[in-house]
């Protein structure tokens, strides 16, 4: 197993607030998908887009990214070809309004033992329709542990095209790491929509199929609503 990463500098041509990055972003890759038959039909399709990205960075103490600077986000899949198509497409982006990527440098990272995984933007989970898992809403651990694993089992069976044969849930241990719920939000056809999410450290079993579900949420994201940002995570462990 392996995935593939690419490191993209972006110059930024307007102020950014943090909150808006994510949709800047999710939107500047969309628009570059578009751009070739292939991409296009998978931004199209309502299956698993099985990519991710973070959010731009540093961070700012203003939490407004600045004009005129250049800052990186991180974009990863497990499919090769997707990221070498938009490598070059992101580059050509040049009417973007907001922000232009000047250079993308590809990553091949092998599966290696993962200890831990840190969430560096919001796990997002659906409970049922416009309700998301928070603490305040619905609070049961084992309920989320297992909508991320599954979430996670099928990610693996969509890219793969072969179904794991699991013995017990991929976590070992959970940590909500925020206070309050964590979130992401855009807007559509002039409509605000918001994801509610939490930031989480989670310690995976060490066996070979939770070590293939932790490698997975690394290379896709965790939870849902991973092409907006959602999920996107570190990962500690032996290379």
């Amino acid at each position: 197993m392996k995935y593939f990463e690419l490191k993209c500098t972006a110059y930024l041509k307007g102020d950014i607030p943090f909150k808006k990055g994510f949709e800047n972003i999710s939107k500047y890759i969309s628009y570059s998908m578009a751009q070739t038959d292939e991409l296009k039909k998978l931004h199209d399709s309502s299956g698993y887009k099985l990519y991710n990205f973070g959010n731009f960075f540093p961070t700012e103490k203003s939490k407004i990214y600045q004009k005129g600077t250049n800052y990186t986000f991180i974009l990863r899949s497990l499919d090769e070809k997707f990221i070498d198509i938009l490598a070059l497409n992101l580059r050509q982006n040049i009417n973007n309004p907001n922000f232009l990527v000047v250079e993308t440098h590809k990553r091949v990272l092998k599966q290696f033992f993962i200890s831990e995984l840190y969430s560096a933007t919001p796990v997002i989970v659906t409970l049922e329709k416009n309700l998301f898992w928070t603490m305040q809403k619905d609070g049961d651990i084992l309920k989320l542990q297992k909508q991320l694993h599954d979430n996670l089992e099928k990610k693996y069976q969509s890219f793969y095209g072969e179904k794991l044969k699991p013995f017990q849930n991929f976590i070992q241990l959970l940590e909500i790491k925020n206070k309050i719920s964590q979130i992401i939000e855009f807007n559509k056809d002039d409509k605000k929509i918001k994801f509610f999410g939490n930031k989480f450290k989670i310690v995976p079993h060490e066996d070979e199929v939770s070590q293939k579900l932790a490698f997975i949420a690394l290379a896709c994201g965790l939870g849902e609503k991973n092409s907006f940002g959602g999920g996107f995570c570190l990962g500690g462990g032996v290379r």
